[in-house]
């Protein structure tokens, strides 16, 4: 089964969009205030971009969710619209794919990816062959609006066990030995929650706020 490009029409949802927007920008302020780096440093401008991706992926999320009786694509079958039965196979790209509509409004494919990256490249279009290669972040597959603690999306740069986590479905206890590798915020990374927020969390705060997510095993689509 292959997940179709969504080709909503533009309706009373994208007042919505323009609320969240706002919300975004207001938090990015605030972000880039207590952020921006010192003289000489280049690794906290990175880090402020990557947290506004994975905003607007959250509000991306949402205005999707609007739209679908509040249910992420995660949680939607294929049959309907959604992405369910691929991510949870693993295929990271599905969920990304059908909300093409709302992230095509939010920004290009560039927002798919963390800066600090540099094993990816932008994809030409949501609608052109996007794949593994074009995305840095995760697909968290139990996130609902119900539980804002829930992991929906962040960068995949993990290790369990110090060994670094594969392409394709994850399945994470929450006393898993998970921590950040050093491939791009330097052993701290990103995580955007159900509720929209974005956490900048080092080793010890990611595996706290596994644990705080409220379920015996979260399930992750790394790309």
């Amino acid at each position: 089964m292959k997940p179709s490009p969504s080709n909503k029409q533009n309706t009373a949802a994208w007042t919505l969009v323009e609320v969240l927007v706002v919300i975004v920008v207001v938090a990015l302020l605030l972000v880039t205030f207590f952020l921006w780096p010192e003289p000489g440093t280049r690794e906290k401008p990175e880090r402020i971009q990557c947290v506004n991706n994975l905003m607007q992926i959250g509000v991306a999320y949402w205005v999707w969710a609007g739209d679908n009786n509040d249910k992420y694509p995660m949680q939607v079958s294929v049959t309907n619209g959604g992405a369910m039965e691929l991510v949870n196979n693993g295929d990271c790209p599905a969920a990304f794919l059908v909300m093409s509509n709302e992230l095509n409004t939010l920004n290009t494919p560039k927002i798919l990816i963390c800066p600090a990256d540099t094993n990816r490249t932008v994809a030409t279009s949501f609608r052109n062959g996007l794949n593994n290669s074009n995305i840095s972040y995760f697909v968290g597959l139990d996130a609902d609006q119900t539980n804002p603690q829930m992991f929906l999306s962040g960068d995949d740069n993990f290790a369990i066990s110090g060994v670094p986590a594969k392409s394709g479905l994850l399945e994470l206890s929450t006393n898993a030995p998970i921590a950040w590798t050093k491939a791009r915020h330097k052993f701290v990374g990103n995580i955007g929650l159900a509720d929209g927020s974005v956490q900048q969390v080092t080793t010890d705060k990611l595996q706290k706020a596994l644990r705080r997510t409220g379920i015996a095993t979260n399930r992750l689509a790394l790309p």
